[in-house]
């Protein structure tokens, strides 16, 4: 009876989410509800009767008592509202409500995973439930798009006649997959620990979970070993185009993985080996065959630079870097580059994957490589993250091994949306929006089914991307397909539907400060003007 009770009731969600997709592409960017414009597309969106929860100068945040990380996450809310709706933002308590209230709060939701979560919003209450920390976060991210966009803007003060109300609501949600990222290049060009963070929180609003720093490369050499001090002194000096370079300390690094761990994101550092390494080449030219280094690189041509594999000082070197970087990242991988080495033999290359990826195992880190790794004897815990047109990795998933979906054509961030963008590559593809949302990591690969599949990735390289704002031109929109094939349910992803709620975010694009591209074929809402 139980079971065709909950048949009964999964169908009926279906038939509301359903009947919401065909009615929304039929409706204009304007008059969409906002529980109707969020991104990605929760699992289930009921809407209830009621004006919904209008947050005023008596609204307060309530935790449960001693949990830290859920009293975080109230602090986060209470600094996104700002003094919105009073003289203060709204206090952050620890205790229940029965009235008035925000409540955060890890429980037991109807969605399975450790990130699901459940958001209630009435007149008299919004309740955030989520499975862990990671679920309440994610719920109130979700939160976050059903108020009003204005919120966005850096001190908004308080205006009586205008509210700040999200529509009664009941979301039930949890993500398809586990791994949901984005990739920074911050070895081609360099960027602040200021911007870096903006990129953090940018991505964090789309639920994205995952943040691939690619920290070294034939251009650069971005952050600070001790035992190995040249390699950001002169290796980290420069940048594409013989711009100035820049690294980061150790204890930047970990002021970065701390404040993207507060937003559910973990940061997964790589160090690319044995080719792009012309920076550290430069630094040290006993990491040479031939015992001296060549100057450095301010192009982009790449496969002309590897370390010296049969040197045991190689090994000693790769040893280093993989303590020092891994003793001040708390999570658990490493990705070791691997792509794009035309100077080695393959019995040369694979041997050095091989022996590397013990070195990293030996300091508590699961190995992740791009997919040129797959033909080496992977542990069981090495991860391939596919990335080139034509291959495939199905060897290695039969022998055990997990893959990372990044398929250059469909999510890299550095092509151009067409031939006039004013910046970006095309040696993939050029990539609009559609072409980055319209394919299913399920059915790319032959030879790999879903249930070898971590999830994606979305990488943006930099050898034409000099700022944030070049970065953000290149990611928004794109990088809200991504997210949504990673968190949403294939069956659930329509393209009309999603066009349309794309178009949606221009006002909260705006108000962020986001220099977003704006396709053509996307229906943007025009941003109103608003006074903080």
């Amino acid at each position: 009876m139980f079971e065709r009770i909950a048949a009964l009731v999964l169908l009926a969600n279906l038939v509301v989410t359903c009947a919401w997709s065909d009615h929304v592409t039929a409706q204009s960017v304007t008059s969409l509800p906002a529980f109707r414009q969020l991104i990605p597309l929760p699992a289930v969106v009921e809407p209830a009767a009621g004006a919904g929860f209008e947050i005023t100068p008596a609204t307060t945040i309530r935790v449960p008592g001693g949990d830290d990380q859920l009293l975080r996450i109230g602090r986060f809310l209470s600094d996104f509202i700002g003094i919105a709706a009073g003289p203060e933002p709204p206090r952050v308590e620890q205790g229940r409500s029965n009235t008035g209230a925000i409540v955060l709060q890890v429980g037991e939701v109807s969605q399975a995973g450790a990130e699901a979560y459940e958001l209630t919003v009435t007149s008299e209450l919004v309740t955030v439930t989520g499975r862990t920390a990671a679920g309440v976060f994610n719920g109130v991210q979700t939160f976050r798009q059903l108020l009003p966009p204005f919120l966005e803007h850096d001190g908004v003060r308080a205006d009586k006649n205008r509210p700040i109300r999200a529509p009664a609501v009941r979301i039930v949600d949890s993500p398809r997959f586990g791994w949901r990222g984005a990739m920074l290049d911050v070895a081609r060009h360099f960027f602040s620990v200021e911007d870096v963070k903006r990129y953090v929180d940018l991505i964090a609003l789309l639920k994205l979970n995952r943040l691939h720093l690619h920290l070294a490369d034939d251009q650069g050499w971005r952050i600070e070993i001790k035992s190995w001090p040249n390699l950001t002194v002169h290796g980290g000096s420069t940048a594409v185009g013989g711009g100035r370079g820049g690294y980061y300390s150790q204890r930047q690094y970990a002021d970065i993985v701390a404040y993207a761990a507060d937003r559910n994101i973990t940061v997964v550092p790589e160090i690319d080996m044995p080719g792009h390494t012309n920076a550290a080449l430069a630094s040290y030219p006993e990491l040479n065959c031939d015992g001296k280094a060549p100057p450095l690189f301010t192009g982009i041509e790449v496969g002309f630079s590897a370390l010296c594999v049969t040197r045991d000082i190689t090994y000693n070197f790769i040893d280093d870097v993989v303590r020092e970087i891994a003793a001040i990242t708390p999570g658990p991988y490493f990705h070791i580059g691997g792509d794009e080495v035309k100077t080695l033999t393959p019995s040369q290359y694979v041997e050095f994957i091989e022996r590397v990826q013990t070195i990293v195992q030996s300091h508590g880190k699961q190995m992740i490589g791009w997919d040129e790794i797959a033909p080496a004897r992977l542990l069981p815990t090495s991860i391939v993250q596919h990335w080139r047109p034509k291959t495939t990795p199905a060897e290695a998933v039969a022998r055990g091994a997990k893959v990372i979906m990044s398929p250059a054509e469909r999510t890299y961030l550095d092509m151009k949306y067409d031939p006039a963008t004013p910046i970006g590559l095309s040696w993939a593809a050029f990539i609009d929006v559609r072409d980055s949302y319209d394919w299913d990591p399920a059915d790319a690969l032959a030879g790999v089914a879903e249930s070898a599949l971590l999830g994606v990735e979305s990488p943006l390289w930099t050898e034409t991307v000099a700022n944030m704002r070049d970065a953000e031109l290149m990611a928004f929109p794109r990088i809200a397909a991504i997210a949504e094939i990673g968190w949403s349910r294939g069956d659930q992803r329509k393209w009309d539907d999603f066009r349309i709620r794309l178009g949606a975010q221009a006002d909260r694009w705006s108000a962020l400060g986001i220099n977003y591209f704006r396709s053509p074929k996307i229906p943007w809402q025009a941003p109103p003007t608003v006074e903080k």
